[in-house]
This record gives structure tokens, C-alpha cells and sequence, in this order.
């Protein structure tokens, strides 16, 4: 991949061998922020899904609609990931666009992975259509080492609502672990309320995925809750998309507005990442 020289790189990782797809799937958290409007322009993608679980479901075409989040991660109560899954993690920044295709009815069973929400008890939900696809992209220029650039510009996730919607009922507390947002927002206390949508792993056509960063991708479920919690200054952002098949894309210009949900990794039906 050819990076605009606008780009900052930031510093190389440590050499430490890449994470296990269980150690960087259980410590990938995502607090969801609302965005300022924007429709860019019109692009249709074909999808296929890369989760086990789900692959006996045929390819689904989307068009980009309007961005409604952008999904940053964090860490839960202060319990930071493992120093060489912290390397990966906190670059993985995704915005989600709105999408429309075929309900897919499809029954599964989701439990936990991460260990602060070891204790909460899984849910039973029937997945309908989708609503959003959440793709990688860079904030403010800043891109990681090309390590892992390998593995986090291929996260694409189809998020699509279910029901029932049960409740966490449980509060959190929230840490940002983007270099560009550290400083920017605090660590906050929020309530996680309703599961509302789940977000599978698909494969873009046109995207080559090499193979090592497949045995990652492919296990990336993670689950949306509803959150409430206190108020954040707007914080304007500027976002280049990080995958080829949507590099020609414009940059976008945004504000973050406020939190609206919570992901979380979870296990479908029992099959959990290896390692």
C-alpha cells in the first residue's frame, strides 16, 4: 500500500510476534462516537462473509450511505491489553457507514470473550438485516508500522440488528488508547444498556488479504450495546480510509458529537478464535 506523504507513521512496535487471533479478538473494545453528517460518494461493494460461522451465507452487495460513527478503541475498568496486543489494538479505528441488504434470520448463541465481562451472561439473538458496514481508517494522518497496518486495514465489519435486545444494565469505565484521542478524552464512566446490532467479519471484493492477517480477521465478532455517559467537547477529526479498495475515497472532515454504543467481542455458537 502506497501511503499519501500527509501520513504520519508511528513509531514501530516492539519485535514481538504478532498476536494470537484469541489474544487480539478478547481485548478489542470499541467505544462508537456520533459524527457529523456526511454521505461520501457512491461506491457499492460485494461481501462475503470470513467467519466460519456464518460462511454458508452468500455474498451481499451494499452501497455506502451516510457515516453515522466512528468506533475508537478502549479499554474496560483500566484493564489495559497485553503490551503487544496494546500495539495492535489501539490503531484500530472503523467508520461505519449506513447499509441496507437481505435479512438473513439466522439464530445464534453469543458469549463474552473479554475477561472484564467474563461474568456476563450471554445472549440468544436471530440476526435480521444489516445496517452498517464499519471499515478501517486512519484519523488525523496517523497510520502504525506496516506490521500492523498488514492486519488492522483489512477489519471489515457488517453490522446487522437482531433481536431480542437484552440489557447489560452495567456500568464501565472507559479509557481511550488512540495516541489522537488520548488527550482529548477523558476516561469517563458509562452504562451499557441494550445489545442492538452484531458485527461480523467480511472480505471486500478487490481486497487481497494476506494470509496471516486472514487468521485474525476472520474471528473479529464483536457486539453493539446502547451507552449512556457524560458529555464530550466536540472533537474535530480529519479520516483517510486505510484498505486499497476504498483509498480513492476523499478524506472526510468530522466532529465527534458523542458516544452512542459499546462493542465487544464475542464468540458465535460456541467457535472461539484459536490461540
Amino acid at each position: 500500500m502506497i501511503l499519501a506523504a500527509a501520513y504520519l507513521v508511528a513509531p514501530p512496535a516492539a519485535a514481538l510476534a504478532p498476536p494470537t487471533p484469541r489474544e487480539f479478538v478478547s481485548n478489542l473494545d470499541l467505544e462508537c462516537f456520533k459524527t457529523t453528517t456526511y454521505q461520501p460518494p457512491a461506491t457499492t461493494l460485494t461481501l462475503r462473509h470470513l467467519n466460519p460461522v456464518l460462511g454458508n451465507q452468500p455474498p451481499v452487495q451494499v452501497t455506502l450511505g451516510p457515516r453515522e460513527q466512528l468506533c475508537v478503541p478502549v479499554a474496560k475498568n483500566e484493564v489495559m491489553p497485553p503490551p503487544g496486543v496494546l500495539d495492535y489494538l489501539r490503531f484500530v479505528d472503523l467508520s461505519c457507514y449506513r447499509v441496507t441488504g437481505p435479512a438473513i434470520n439466522q439464530n445464534l448463541g453469543l458469549r463474552h470473550l473479554n475477561p472484564v465481562l467474563q461474568n456476563v451472561p450471554g445472549i440468544s439473538v436471530t440476526l435480521n438485516a444489516p445496517q452498517q458496514l464499519c471499515v478501517p481508517v486512519a484519523k488525523n494522518g496517523l497510520v502504525p508500522a506496516p506490521d500492523i497496518l498488514r492486519v488492522i486495514s483489512h477489519i471489515d465489519l457488517l453490522c446487522y440488528a437482531h433481536l431480542p435486545n437484552p440489557l447489560m444494565n452495567r456500568r464501565l469505565a472507559l479509557t481511550q488508547l488512540n495516541p489522537v484521542l488520548t488527550g482529548q478524552i477523558p476516561a469517563r464512566t458509562v452504562l451499557v444498556d441494550a445489545a442492538r446490532q452484531l458485527c461480523v467479519p467480511v472480505h471486500k471484493a478487490g481486497d487481497e488479504i494476506p494470509p496471516d492477517a486472514v487468521d485474525i480477521v476472520r474471528w473479529i465478532d464483536l457486539e453493539k450495546f446502547d451507552l449512556t455517559g457524560p458529555a464530550i467537547s466536540p472533537v474535530p477529526l480529519t479520516l483517510r480510509h486505510l484498505n486499497r479498495v476504498l483509498g480513492h475515497l476523499p478524506p472526510e472532515e468530522l466532529r465527534l458529537t458523542g458516544s452512542a454504543q459499546l462493542a465487544v467481542p464475542v464468540a458465535k455458537n460456541g467457535v472461539v478464535p484459536p490461540g
